[in-house]
């Protein structure tokens, strides 16, 4: 798909916010728009999730979910980017649950609810799921909260890809070929500085990988 033009909505968590650059330009977002001439609209949010969460925040932007933000999202776009399910892993509550679910209380019914939720709201565009980035500590209890996540980061890989998959939405595999893996210290080094946010060469690195992904479509 040629990207000149095109109108790409990006919903997100801290990571699309641009948490970790120097400034807007440096997102990738921005970096994509610069490098295109898509139009890129930007609906990250900090420490959001997929998934509804049970016991709330102290800050109650924090708990708004994928789900719910998709009605807010403007109506209007060629191609929307889902990139999330890192803070389901990192600190969220809500359960696992199974390929069943329907409800926004497990991690599998918020994928197929806010799935679901985009066909409809843009049966004619391009919809695309990210899987989330590696972390330092995807296989630990989550370093700054001191919690045991729910399960390892890969299960929730492994549940977008499936959800995706089983509506026949196009899945970028980012946790598979972003190249980005914090645990290589000169990766984290260069790219990842605190384990998780991606810097201003990381979201340079994003967006390219972006574009590409993109321009198969």
């Amino acid at each position: 798909m040629e990207l000149q033009g095109k109108k790409i909505n990006f919903l997100g968590d801290s990571i699309t916010e641009g948490c970790g650059t120097s400034g807007e330009a440096c997102r990738f977002t921005n970096l994509i728009a610069a490098k295109t001439g898509a139009l890129c609209r930007n609906y990250g949010i900090c420490a959001t999730r997929i998934a509804r969460q049970a016991i709330p925040s102290d800050n109650p932007r924090n708990d708004l979910h994928f789900p719910g933000r998709v009605p807010e999202m403007d109506a209007d776009a060629d191609i929307v980017v889902v990139f999330g399910g890192t803070n389901d892993y990192g600190h969220g509550d809500a359960p696992i649950g199974g390929m069943a679910d329907r409800t926004l209380d497990t991690f599998y019914g918020a994928c197929h609810t806010l799935c679901r939720a985009l066909i409809e709201r843009y049966p004619a565009s391009a919809v695309v799921i990210a899987t989330p980035l590696h972390r330092l500590d995807e296989g630990n209890p989550c370093g700054s909260c001191k919690k045991q996540p729910v399960a390892p980061l890969i299960d929730y890989v492994r549940i977008i890809r499936q959800v995706a998959e089983y509506y026949g939405l196009p899945v970028m595999d980012l946790y598979a070929t972003s190249g980005l893996q914090p645990e290589i210290p000169l990766i984290q080094e260069r790219y990842v500085p605190d384990g998780l946010h991606p810097n201003d060469a990381g979201h340079v690195i994003l967006a390219d990988k972006m574009i590409a992904f993109l321009r198969t479509l």
